[in-house]
């Protein structure tokens, strides 16, 4: 049965013990900050037990034959990701990194602290190729350089339209204990643009945020709208270039005591006009993940994080630790867990059980490794098929990691244990990685057929603490697009409606102004065709195809490539005007990242 008594999110009760791994609740609003990790390179001297081999030619000409393939289901993409982390890794051991010790306390920042150098993918691709790879080709263009405002989250590029501010505002609520809490703010005239924005995706036709954009070229949830677009049409570069462009236009609203490193600068995610800022975070460290910059994601992500920790809206916990083992930042992860265990249960997510292990010294991984192989059994099997490793006869066998191990496994955390194999599994996969993993499981084996205690009282854990998620643990699960989580997502979101710009919303929204009515509830179809129906108005349903004999699948290709033919001729006619002109607020700004 569901607790009764748990801590509120976002003005819902949940109903289980979970979100303590999650969400502290408003009680324990925790004055944790956050903590910079050095550079991407480092890593602690306690690494993870097994070593990194090199990759094989044989293996490295399956991948390249896998990586010409269509990326059409995602498996290329993780190929990708499991390459690039090979590559940048033997760039750095080649380079001489050394793995130093954690530095002197005294020296340590917040835990949430982000530094705004890392901010700035170049700094993680001149450590890897040197700065004249990276600058190459942009010393070109710097003899015509003009100077807008200095951001940090981005930087303009000639091919975007004037910079006009387009109504986007940003005012501090209250500062106390520390804290500050901020809002963006829409004026009259973005109000307006606003509510063309949610009739044109009501509208069904995608061409109408492009001529929105067309007048409005810098109206945040039209840019991202429209990414996602460019993104299902696997134009990544375009899809970035919107992203980017969104996060200037709202750096450009900030307000002069916003600081985005400090991590003691709150935004409220009830508040539809912060969610966009949240959105484009997000999006923008998704992208820079699958272009090889994992240590530049992981400062996104902490961002993110910072901006409303206990609430924590788009579940980053359930990311971090990914972050940080790709950008081989094992301190950091260390040093998250440390502190936060105590208040917020990480232990509990299987995330950061499994996590651990990979960044601690060999003798202490092997006791953290029992210890999530007890607690959460059912991780096993799947994560030996994702590997592709066939499991020995006595552990498939055996009635703690058989098959009964995931099936009998609470929904809740069924939903966890498929995101984190879906998202994290490559990890695992060197050879001796899979050595030690088979010397703990024996081990955990004996304890059970022993009567260890301690299985018994993991048991009983399940059982009370994962009966649901709470609804950021679903928003989450939606924007990864991992397939396996998605599936695993219960009834109840998925025959919502599920829009790709505000997707699942806090039910305790705080509106600021009157909307016009929405898309009508959609009451039948799964999440991934609401969402693509939100992102790509054309998109029809599953059921539709069908009766429609194929017509409607060739009717959202249709929709698709007329939708891509308007963005190509929109950004074709944009150009960047007298920048200078335009942020006469600035003029002395360089534009230039430290």
């Amino acid at each position: 049965a569901d607790l009764e008594e748990g801590p509120v999110l976002n003005g819902e009760r949940p109903d289980c013990l979970l979100t303590d791994a999650v969400v502290s609740g408003n009680k324990r609003r925790s004055q944790s900050g956050g903590a910079d990790s050095k550079k991407a390179g480092e890593v602690a001297d306690k690494a993870a037990p097994p070593e990194q081999s090199n990759i094989s030619g044989k293996l490295r000409k399956k991948k390249k034959k896998q990586k010409n393939k269509k990326n059409t289901t995602g498996e290329i993409l993780e190929n990708g990701l499991e390459d690039i982390d090979r590559i940048l890794e033997r760039i750095e051991d080649s380079s001489g990194y050394n793995r130093p010790g954690p530095p002197p306390l005294s020296s340590k920042k917040h835990v949430l602290y982000v530094e705004h150098r890392h901010l700035n993918p170049d700094t993680e691709l001149k450590r890897y190729f040197g700065a004249r790879a990276v600058l190459g080709e942009q010393r070109p263009r710097q003899r015509q350089r003009v100077y807008p405002k200095c951001t940090w989250l981005t930087t303009p590029k000639s091919t975007w339209p004037r910079y006009t501010k387009p109504g986007l505002s940003m005012r501090l609520l209250e500062s106390k204990k520390g804290l500050s809490s901020f809002a963006f703010e829409h004026s009259e005239e973005y109000q307006q643009t606003q509510h063309k924005f949610l009739a044109a995706v009501e509208s069904m036709e995608p061409n109408n945020i492009v001529v929105l954009l067309q007048t409005s070229p810098y109206h945040v949830d039209s840019l991202l709208q429209l990414s996602d677009a460019c993104r299902f049409q696997e134009d990544q570069e375009m899809a970035r270039d919107l992203v980017e462009r969104a996060l200037y236009s709202m750096e450009c609203a900030f307000h002069p005591l916003f600081s985005l490193t400090s991590g003691t600068c709150r935004l409220d995610y009830r508040r539809p006009e912060n969610r966009s800022f949240y959105l484009a975070l997000y999006k923008q460290m998704s992208f820079l993940e699958k272009r090889g910059c994992p240590r530049t994601a992981l400062e996104f992500c902490k961002l993110i994080l910072s901006l409303e920790p206990d609430e924590d809206p788009l579940c980053m916990l359930l990311l971090v630790d990914h972050l940080a083992l790709r950008a081989r930042n094992y301190e950091y992860l260390i040093r998250l867990f440390q502190e936060w265990e105590a208040h917020r249960n990480l232990s509990q997510l299987p995330n950061f059980a499994f996590s651990q292990e990979l960044s601690s010294a060999r003798e202490q991984a092997s006791v953290l490794i029992r210890q999530a192989l007890t607690m959460f059994p059912g991780v096993l099997l799947p994560l030996l098929e994702y590997c592709s490793v066939r499991p020995d006869a006595a552990v498939a066998t055996h009635r703690f990691f058989g098959p009964d191990a995931e099936i009998s496994q609470p929904p809740a955390l069924s939903q966890l244990v498929s995101l984190y194999l879906g998202r994290s599994h490559f990890l695992w996969k060197e050879p001796a990685t899979m050595s030690w993993l088979e010397e703990n499981v024996r081990e955990v084996l004996q304890a059970v057929d022993s009567g260890d205690p301690a299985v018994e009282a993991c048991e009983s854990r399940r059982k009370v603490l994962y009966q649901r998620a709470p609804r950021n643990i679903h928003r989450h699960v939606v924007l990864s697009e991992v397939k396996e989580a998605v599936a695993a997502l219960p009834p109840d979101v998925t025959t919502q409606s599920v829009m790709g710009f505000d997707p699942l919303p806090p039910l305790d929204t705080i509106y600021s102004y009157v909307r016009p009515e929405r898309l009508s509830p959609v009451s039948h179809g799964n999440t991934i065709a609401l969402f693509f129906r939100s992102l790509l108005p054309n998109y029809t349903m599953e059921g539709e195809r069908l009766e429609d004999g194929g017509a409607g699948g060739l009717n959202r290709n249709q929709g698709l490539n007329r939708l891509m033919l308007a963005v190509r001729d929109m950004m074709a006619n944009f150009h960047f005007h007298d920048v200078e002109a335009a942020r006469e607020d600035n003029p002395e700004g360089d534009g230039e990242w430290d």
